[in-house]
Formats: structure tokens, sequence, C-alpha cells
């Protein structure tokens, strides 16, 4: 009834007493097998704040169905970035004897692992260990400005505006490395003045307006769709048509903004799904061997990765074509 009756009795055999046990509504005792194994089958999700927002939930429905499929539950902990609500979080889960952890964030961001998380098992989930010791799961942020930039040249834009953060965060960072390379391996010259870098809140919309009066792209990569709404309205005021006159890609796939903006905006999908299914993946092979995880496979199809050094793992976000891109 464990899977283990290799060698113990015959395949048919052991079939018949799983069908029998099924037919009769047998179900283990998770309690018993923990006091003989040791192993609770529980992994214990720890977040700042996912699992109270519907839309990087989906990190946690991707590390649920992960969980379900190889036989183990996950107990979920929100700690709303207070690190001492955080302790107290981790240590209940460590009386609950849960064999390891998923240490999830907001953003990619590097962090420092939780002194009460030392000793167990862990994967740092759209996150960096600072310290390069715990194996991270994140997007592949350079890669998903390449791929921006890159289907913005492949639509025949090469006066591309990279309407970025002022904020210093990886994804800055990397997004526009990645619009630097893009136009690099096109033989584009990067011109540091088509990069307009705002605030959500500040100067987006006057930074928006700029890029048509005085710069005057035929692309425009915007950092997040949320910015991508700035460059729309100010299109919109000087009759500019995306789509037709100008073409904008973004990052994120936040379908309330767009399914919801005209024309609906092309955008690059970050792969929040992906990383909670990988992180479990990659939990339950330090737990249990890669043998365990080796016929996993996710029904939303698995993201490409790019290995780096510290046991990181950057998953490529796909595209999601709509109709702001110039055919």
């Amino acid at each position: 009834m464990n899977n283990k009756d290799h060698n113990r009795v015959s395949k048919a055999v052991a079939q018949r007493i799983r069908t029998t046990a099924e037919s009769m509504g047998y179900k283990p005792n998770s309690v018993a097998r923990t006091l003989r194994t040791s192993k609770s089958n529980t992994l214990g999700f720890v977040t700042d704040e996912i699992a109270t927002t519907p839309y990087a939930g989906q990190v946690l429905q991707g590390a649920q169905d992960a969980a379900r499929k190889l036989g183990y539950i996950l107990l979920t902990a929100n700690t709303n970035n207070d690190a001492e609500l955080e302790d107290q979080e981790i240590s209940a889960l460590r009386r609950y004897n849960v064999d390891g952890f998923l240490y999830a964030m907001m953003y990619h961001r590097k962090v420092d692992i939780p002194e009460v998380l030392e000793g167990s098992l862990t994967v740092v989930v759209d996150g960096e260990d600072a310290a390069g010791k715990v194996p991270s799961i994140y997007p592949d942020d350079e890669m998903a400005g390449h791929d921006a930039t890159n289907r913005l040249i492949q639509a025949g834009c090469r006066r591309i505006v990279y309407y970025g953060s002022t904020t210093t965060i990886i994804a800055q960072g990397e997004r526009l490395d990645g619009y630097r390379r893009a136009l690099a391996e096109a033989g584009i010259a990067f011109d540091e003045a088509l990069v307009v870098n705002v605030l959500e809140m500040t100067n987006a919309a006057a930074e928006a307006a700029r890029v048509f009066d005085e710069i005057k792209p035929d692309g425009i990569f915007c950092f997040n769709d949320v910015r991508a709404t700035f460059i729309y309205e100010a299109a919109r005021e000087r009759g500019v048509r995306i789509g037709t006159d100008v073409s904008v890609i973004s990052i994120d796939n936040q379908p309330f903004i767009t399914d919801v903006i005209k024309p609906s905006l092309t955008t690059l999908e970050l792969p929040h799904y992906e990383m909670g299914f990988e992180a479990v993946r990659q939990l339950v092979a330090m737990l249990d061997g890669d043998k365990a995880v080796a016929d996993l496979e996710s029904d939303h199809g698995m993201a490409v990765q790019r290995q780096r050094d510290g046991g990181k793992t950057a998953l490529r976000c796909r595209i999601i074509e709509r109709d702001s891109i110039v055919l």
C-alpha cells in the first residue's frame, strides 16, 4: 500500500491488493505513517503576501498541483512581511514535522533565509538566496527583456523605447540588459535617450506624453502592464493608433489590464504557476531522489529553464500574442 512492493511481491499481486483496498475505501493512516517513517509527506509554504493576492496566487496553485501529484500536502503560512510573525509561523510548521519548505516572495528579489529555517530543506520561490546556498526559482527577466524587444524587432521596429522603472529591483536591471542584448543582436545601436524610467504614480503620465511628443518611437517595450496603460492613454490623447501606428509590448499578463484596454495588449506572462510547480518538484527531488519526480508533468506545460550558478533556476516567460503589435 505504500508503493514499496519492489522485490517483495509480484506487480500483479500488488495491483490486486491496491484495487481491492481502494474498492473498500481504505485510506492510509498518515499519523501512523509519520511515526513509522519520520516523514509527514507535508511541505510548508511560507510567503510574504502571495497567498492573499489572487494574481500571484498562481504560484501557490502550481505548488499545490505538484504536491498533490507527488503525494504531498501543502501547509501555507502568510506572514505579511512581518519578521516576528514569520519566525512564529515557520516554528509552528516545524512542529507539524513538515518535510521541507518553500520560501516564496511576492516579486523577484534577493533575500536572507531566516535562521529558523536552518537545517530544513528549502527552496526559494520568486527570489534568490542572498548567500547563494539555497536553491532558488525565479522568472528569467533578462530573457523576458530580450524576447519582448526581439518581438518588436521582428515586427519591423527600429526605434524602440524601453519604458522602464526607476525602482532598483532585479527585474528592472535584467529586463534592460535583455533589451540591450536584443538590440545588439539585431545590429541596432543602443541609445540611452530611448530608455525612459518612471514611477507609476508620479511622472509616468508626463513621461508617456514625452515618448510621443519628443522621442517618437515605432516600438515601445513597457516594464509591466500597469506602465503600458500610461502609454495607451498618451497615445489616445494624440490620436496615435497602437497596433497600427506604433507597436507596444509588455510583461506581466494581468488579464484585467491586457484584455480590457483596446487594442488588447501583447505581453509576456510571468511564470507564476510554473515557479510554484518547479519549486515543489525540486524540493521533493531533494527529499525523495530524482526518480521520485521523473514522471512529474504539469498540465500547463513546463517552462523553458536556464540554470545559473548557486542552484538557481530561471524560468522563461511566454509571449501572449494580442493586438498591440503592428502586423
